[in-house]
């Protein structure tokens, strides 16, 4: 699959988090996130393997029990079903990667 940039729109997933699915297959899908200062995203985890990139901003960041600064240029792996959460301490755009696809993350094709 190629996507040319802007194909998709964003949708808000929670107040101050922003996320569109990029480049997706059977086995993985992209996404680019827009996260506001002063957002969070609570503790959660999932099946899905998480492989992450910070474009920019900064990020505090708990994978487990351990916490994180994220700055431009840092990355992370997250195992399936780990705890982790965000606390975006300036605006930021992240892109990660879910392996296998989390459906919840699957683009509306109508949506264009």
């Amino acid at each position: 699959m190629f996507t040319k940039s802007n194909f998709r729109l964003f949708k808000t997933l929670l107040p101050g988090v922003k996320m569109r699915a990029l480049a997706f297959e059977e086995q993985s899908i992209m996404c680019e996130f827009e996260l506001e200062k002063g957002s969070e995203l609570p503790s959660h985890g999932h099946p899905c393997e998480q492989t992450g990139y910070l474009i920019s901003g900064k990020l505090n960041f708990r994978i487990d029990k351990e916490w994180f600064t994220a700055e431009p240029g840092d990355s992370w792996c997250i195992p399936s079903t780990i705890e982790h959460q965000v606390e975006v301490l300036e605006e930021a755009k992240v892109l990660e990667i879910f392996t296998p696809i989390r459906p919840d993350y699957s683009p509306d094709e109508n949506m264009g």
